[in-house]
């Protein structure tokens, strides 16, 4: 039974990119104007009843609604990809507070503090009239040696 659903996983997985992308597109764009504008045409023909416009309704928000749960998935899968980058960025880097890693799971009360924490750093930062006292082109080129110095080239 767990593997008909891990296949049923992936399948949907493959299905929810790839139609995603799709819908996200031009053609699709042009596909559902297209539907829009053969239904207003076809009004006449079937004297603008009721079943003309229960049609064009039904197949609305049938697509709406499943389109609500695969947009979804795949939101979730690309912001838990953002997550474990950012958490590899902090991880990785010196001076980070590894406290930010896995963030996202903070209550809502933590994640208050930390954005008073970090607001505070912001102001000041502002108050530092001159942009080069923290970021300056010298301190890019150490940060660069020292990320290179302590391996034996890029890491993967």
């Amino acid at each position: 039974m767990a593997k008909h659903i891990d296949r049923l996983s992936q399948t949907l997985e493959g299905l929810s990119e790839r139609f995603t992308t799709w819908t996200g597109s031009t053609a699709a764009f042009i596909t559902a104007f297209g539907v829009v504008v053969v239904w207003g045409l076809l009004g006449p023909t079937f004297s603008y009843s009721n079943t003309w416009q229960l049609v064009i309704n039904t197949g609305t928000t049938i697509i709406t609604f499943l389109m609500v749960f695969l947009l979804q998935r795949s939101q979730n899968k690309h912001a838990l990809a953002i997550h474990l980058k950012l958490n590899e960025l902090v991880a990785a880097m010196h001076g980070a507070s590894n406290r930010l890693i896995d963030v996202e799971a903070l209550s809502e009360e933590e994640l208050r503090t930390l954005e008073r924490y970090y607001g505070e750093l912001s102001l000041l930062a502002g108050a530092e009239a001159d942009m080069s006292l923290s970021h300056s082109i010298e301190e890019a080129r150490n940060r660069h040696a020292a990320k290179f110095s302590r391996g034996s080239g890029a890491k993967t």
